[in-house]
């Protein structure tokens, strides 16, 4: 197969808010591969692919034929066979997300054949609490995590934090209000930096996520404050969110997890 061969299409395209959407993409012609909750998927588009009417104008135009590829966390558990779940935010100034922004239901794209990424729960123990510490879109590995394990061990005790600017920007609320409404050992820890925008009001946390965390709010929910050595935190979101709440937590006693020093903290650096 040629790589710039478009051999996915998209069997569902939903707007989550301005600049945010959750794309289904369907491989055609051939089964997706085996994945890891927590890995990623690349998408990718060529030059002549249109750019959407929002976005801001190239300064200088791509070759048609060169395919533009970008990684994007999988949303979708990875018990589903038929497709793959995305959730992508348009940057105006990009070279692909215009491009995938301007797609409808059955439009052709590419798809990587093979998945990757070692932002994973493999290597956290079975009894470990779990942190799902987010900003914008790095929400979309969290849910692939959500859907496919906590489904299977729903008396593990898991907590997401995610921020955004505004209220319509937490993709995936529903859904995970819903989780924390029936399990009580789920929580679900929304936060927004722009209130003053919300036109119903707002009345839940403002701020940014690593406040939140710094205001201990799993405590009375889980009966204590997590600790390094019964719980581990995931971080995916704005570098520079990702970073200072990295500090917080290496001041608090928790270790960054490496390949040949495993630690609690796992942070996705594609970014």
């Amino acid at each position: 197969m040629e790589e710039n061969q478009l051999n996915a299409v998209i069997l569902k395209r939903v707007e989550i808010a301005p600049g945010l959407i959750i794309l289904s993409v369907r491989p055609d012609g051939w089964e997706l591969p085996d994945f890891e909750p927590g890995q990623y998927a690349v998408l990718g588009l060529t030059g002549s692919a249109k750019r959407v009417e929002l976005s801001d104008p190239e300064a200088e135009a791509l070759p048609s034929d060169k395919l533009v590829k970008r990684a994007y966390s999988i949303a979708s558990s990875s018990k589903e066979r038929d497709y793959v779940e995305l959730y992508i935010t348009l940057i105006r100034s990009g070279s692909l997300t215009p491009r995938i922004f301007a797609l409808k239901e059955g439009d052709g794209v590419f798809l990587a054949e093979k998945f990757k990424g070692v932002f994973t729960l493999q290597q956290v123990p079975e009894q470990s609490n779990i942190v799902m510490i987010a900003t914008g879109t790095g929400i979309a590995p969290y849910m692939s995590m959500i859907r496919t394990e906590f489904k299977e061990r729903p008396q593990r005790r898991v907590a997401v934090f995610h921020g955004a600017r505004h209220s319509w920007d937490l993709g995936y609320r529903a859904e995970l209000s819903t989780l924390a409404y029936y399990f009580k050992n789920f929580a679900y820890l929304p936060i927004i930096s722009q209130p003053d925008g919300e036109k119903e009001g707002w009345t839940g946390a403002t701020g940014h996520v690593q406040d939140l965390w710094r205001k201990k709010p799993i405590e009375p929910r889980w009966g204590f404050q997590p600790k390094p050595d019964d719980t581990h935190i995931f971080i995916c979101g704005a570098p520079a969110m990702a970073e200072e709440t990295a500090q917080i937590l290496s001041s608090e006693g928790f270790k960054e997890h490496k390949k040949k020093e495993p630690g609690q903290v796992h942070l996705e650096r594609f970014w």
